[in-house]
C-alpha cells in the first residue's frame, strides 16, 4: 500500500525544521517514483517585483526531492543531500509554484533525483534541479 499525501503531510509537520514548514508546502501527490509539492507565492517568500526568491525555490526543490525519496522508501528516510544543483529559467510569478520531483535512479546508498518547478496558473517552468541523496 502506497503512502498517501495526508501521511506525507504529517511527516512534513513532524520531521522537518520550522523554517521549511514556514514555506507552507502542500504534498499533492506521492508515490514510489516521486512526489509533487506546491507552495504559495507570498510576500514573505518574494523579492522585489513579486518574484519568488531563489532561496525559497532551492528549499522547495530539496524538500520535494526528499519526499520523492520518502515515497520510494514508503517511510520517513534519513537521507542527506550530498549534491544540489539548480537552474533558474525565468522569474517565478503567479499564485503558486508546483514542484514535480522524481527518482531517476535508486542505488544501494545513493538516490539520484530531479525536479521541475512550474509557476501557476501560467504553467511555465521557472527552475529545474537535480540532487543526490545518501541513505546510510
Amino acid at each position: 500500500m502506497s503512502m498517501t499525501p495526508a501521511q506525507a503531510q504529517t511527516i512534513l509537520g513532524e520531521y522537518f525544521a520550522p523554517w521549511v514548514r514556514a514555506l507552507d508546502l502542500t504534498i499533492d501527490e506521492i508515490s514510489p517514483s516521486g512526489a509533487t509539492l506546491s507552495m504559495p507565492i507570498t510576500p514573505e517568500l518574494s523579492r522585489f517585483g513579486g518574484i519568488v526568491s531563489g532561496q525559497a525555490l532551492a528549499a522547495m526543490a530539496d524538500t520535494a526531492m526528499v519526499f520523492a525519496a520518502i515515497g520510494h522508501f514508503q517511510a520517513p528516510a534519513p537521507v542527506a543531500t550530498t549534491n544540489l544543483d539548480l537552474q533558474f529559467l525565468r522569474p517565478g510569478k503567479g499564485e503558486r509554484i508546483r514542484c514535480d520531483a522524481e527518482i531517476v535512479r535508486a542505488g544501494k546508498a545513493l538516490l539520484f533525483t530531479r525536479a521541475t518547478m512550474v509557476a501557476l496558473p501560467d504553467d511555465k517552468p521557472v527552475a529545474t534541479a537535480t540532487a543526490t541523496f545518501y541513505n546510510p
